[in-house]
């Protein structure tokens, strides 16, 4: 398989797929090695393909014509035990998280894509970051960090943004 036909079968797959795919199973799929897919997909997003690189795998994000979203970034505060809580509150809510962001003195802005949209998916990124014995972002930053949250309606995102701030999360 040539290599402009083998991008163009990962965006074929990525469009069909809901869930993020790892390197390691589209490697599987179109018989290269792990990293031929992670230069791919790199070359990909340079030519603004809008795949997204989360914990889970690589995920094509498609905006949904029929349901319109509605998004607010949140500044909030909070120590890594209560990590689990703040995530939880806001899928609970109805909110899906899409990502992390920090403001570093040295570093400047660093966003990492998480796209959380329940509570196992809460629960699999805390997994992971117990399992590989990292830390999370926000350490960086004294616990201070923003989220950018979407949402079926305006309604449910101030619901989000009431609850965080009731359990004292949100800062302004």
């Amino acid at each position: 398989m040539e290599t402009q036909e083998r991008r163009t079968r990962i965006l074929q797959i990525l469009q069909k797929e809901q869930r993020p795919l790892s390197g390691t199973e589209l490697a599987r799929e179109l018989g290269v090695s792990r990293q031929i897919i992670v230069q791919d997909i790199a070359l990909l997003r340079a030519t603004n393909k809008n795949i997204l690189s989360t914990n889970k795998g690589y995920l094509l994000f498609q905006e949904d014509e029929e349901k319109h979203r509605f998004q607010k970034t949140v500044k909030v505060r909070h120590s890594k035990e209560e990590t689990r809580d703040e995530l939880y509150t806001i899928v609970d809510c109805g909110g899906r998280l899409l990502d992390v962001v920090v403001e570093h003195e040295i570093y400047g802005m660093i966003t990492v894509d998480l796209i959380i949209n329940s509570r196992v998916d809460v629960d699999t990124f805390l997994n992971q970051v117990a399992e590989h014995e990292t830390t999370l972002l926000n350490d960086l930053t004294k616990g201070v960090h923003f989220h950018t949250i979407e949402a079926d309606s305006m309604d449910r995102l101030d619901m989000v943004e009431a609850k965080l701030k009731e359990k004292g999360y949100l800062i302004r």
